[in-house]
């Protein structure tokens, strides 16, 4: 899923369900940061003993902490990375198949992603809740893929059976189909690896998109390729549907995050805004225009519904600047005054969390992932 599903729309089910303003943003934000939190270390210059931090190389750091990567970098094609970014975050192990390849397939509402799940509902915070529901989102958008560079992910003859507003590079590939299949099945084969959904492009993100491929169903990967119709609109909707469910579970456990005399139940304009057949910008312009609308937020709140992706890394930490973090190791961090009570920092140790939930619960469910306590940077 894109910004548009996993912050949007769940911003605006957060507010329908009956979440404040303040809690709602929490909540989203932590559901998208998920795609956006790509540095792995941090040197801090200004430790305190208010914080908690790692030792690397016998100096204060923030380390593993990363819940994505860039997929374009050939660095980042490295197994720690793979596990504990991709399959943790975004391809959550189904666990189902006759082997191990087979169990890291993706699969809609696994047991791993469950089990963390439920356990997210018993505690009281905010963070966690939407940084968890963003792995169980991509259980619906990404099953079938694995997180790993995989076999199970090499697929043949993708393509949409519905209108599709094309990207530049979906017009590229497009180009090269018309002209030749031939080429455009060489070029797959020769520059793109079978990790993740890159070979169905961006596919499994688009929310209204009806498309189909071929995928090896044999236990053995001998070429025994089975066609598979994909409507992403049935798995969107029911992500969301069910999302809604487990937001208003938390909201009855935790109601000092309600809004007082909140009344909403038209789910169904919020469901035709999460299909909408349009650009990647103007659903986000839709959901920022429903948001006002339906009385979610006001004009005057704009700069708290555009999301922006440095938002948490500005306020947490004094020397932050956009070249200085982007970056997969930042130098010499100078920590906010308040760091303690930053989100970022909050984030931080919630994405530990969340690591340790996985790995524990894939042993538990009797999927052992290899794992180094040093994970690349």
């Amino acid at each position: 899923m894109k910004r548009d599903a996993h912050y949007y729309a769940m911003l605006a089910f957060c507010r329908a369900c009956g979440f404040d303003k303040e809690s709602a943003s929490v909540v989203a934000y932590a559901s998208q940061y998920v795609d956006d939190a790509k540095i792995n270390l941090m040197y801090i210059k200004n430790p305190n003993d208010s914080i908690e931090y790692d030792l690397v190389d016998n100096s204060p750091a923030f380390f593993n902490m990363a819940t994505c990567h860039s997929y374009f970098k050939i660095n980042t094609f490295n197994y720690e990375s793979m596990v504990n970014n991709t399959c943790a975050f975004h391809f959550v192990p189904g666990y189902e198949g006759e082997n191990f390849t087979k169990r890291l397939r993706c699969k809609e509402e696994s047991p791993i992603i469950l089990n963390i799940l439920n356990d997210t509902l018993l505690e009281d915070n905010l963070i966690k809740l939407g940084m968890v529901l963003h792995p169980y989102a991509d259980t619906f958008a990404h099953q079938g893929f694995s997180g790993l560079l995989s076999k199970v992910n090499d697929i043949k003859n993708c393509e949409p059976k519905s209108e599709l507003y094309l990207g530049i590079t979906d017009k590229i590939l497009s180009t090269i189909k018309l002209y030749s299949r031939n080429k455009y099945d060489l070029f797959f084969d020769n520059f793109i690896p079978a990790y993740g959904h890159s070979l169905a492009l961006d596919f499994p993100d688009i929310p209204y998109l009806v498309w189909s491929y071929e995928y090896d169903c044999s236990g053995e990967f001998i070429c025994t390729f089975k066609p598979s119709i994909i409507d992403n609109r049935e798995r969107y909707k029911r992500a969301f549907l069910n999302i809604r469910k487990y937001l208003n579970a938390y909201l009855s456990r935790y109601k000092k995050y309600a809004e007082p005399n909140h009344s909403f139940d038209n789910f169904d304009l919020l469901i035709d805004a999460l299909l909408l057949e349009n650009v990647d910008r103007m659903r986000e312009i839709n959901w920022i225009t429903l948001l006002i609308q339906q009385g979610f937020y006001d004009f005057e709140d704009l700069d708290d519904i555009i999301y922006e992706d440095n938002k948490w890394l500005k306020k947490a930490f004094k020397n932050y600047n956009m070249n200085k973090f982007n970056s997969r190791i930042v130098e010499e961090v100078l920590l906010a005054d308040d760091f303690s009570d930053s989100n970022w920092y909050k984030f931080y140790r919630a994405v530990k969390w969340y690591k340790e939930k996985f790995f524990y619960y894939c042993r538990k469910n009797g999927l052992f992932i290899p794992n180094q306590n040093d994970p690349a940077y």
